[in-house]
């Protein structure tokens, strides 16, 4: 069984969130990439593997470099997920806010 990541999977971790980070300034070579962190190329590549099979970023070749542009689409999904969260917190509060002021009338 070959492993797809999905963008939960993807951004699970900090040095990919980093990466999606720094791409949002602008497409960026896997060169550039890696000088901002304590990683060996290499691994700055295979994190890019994973963000590309998410859907979370897309590669150019320029020669012989590749450079990484951000996709953030697959993102809503995320956000969609979250977003059920804060609605059902909203809830609640709500309605612990409704419970105190009829106890506040009592």
């Amino acid at each position: 069984m070959v492993f797809e990541p999905d963008v939960f999977s993807a951004i699970s971790n900090p040095v990919r969130r980093d990466i999606l980070v720094l791409l949002k300034k602008g497409p960026r070579a896997v060169n550039d990439l890696a000088q901002g962190f304590e990683l060996s190329r290499p691994a700055i590549s295979e994190h890019l593997q994973v963000l590309r099979k998410a859907r979370l970023v897309k590669e150019e070749p320029r020669g012989r470099e590749r450079y990484y542009h951000l996709d953030p689409r697959p993102l809503a999904e995320v956000e969609a997920w979250i977003e059920s969260f804060n609605r059902y917190w909203k809830q609640r509060l709500h309605d612990l806010e409704e419970l105190l002021e009829e106890e506040d009338k009592k």
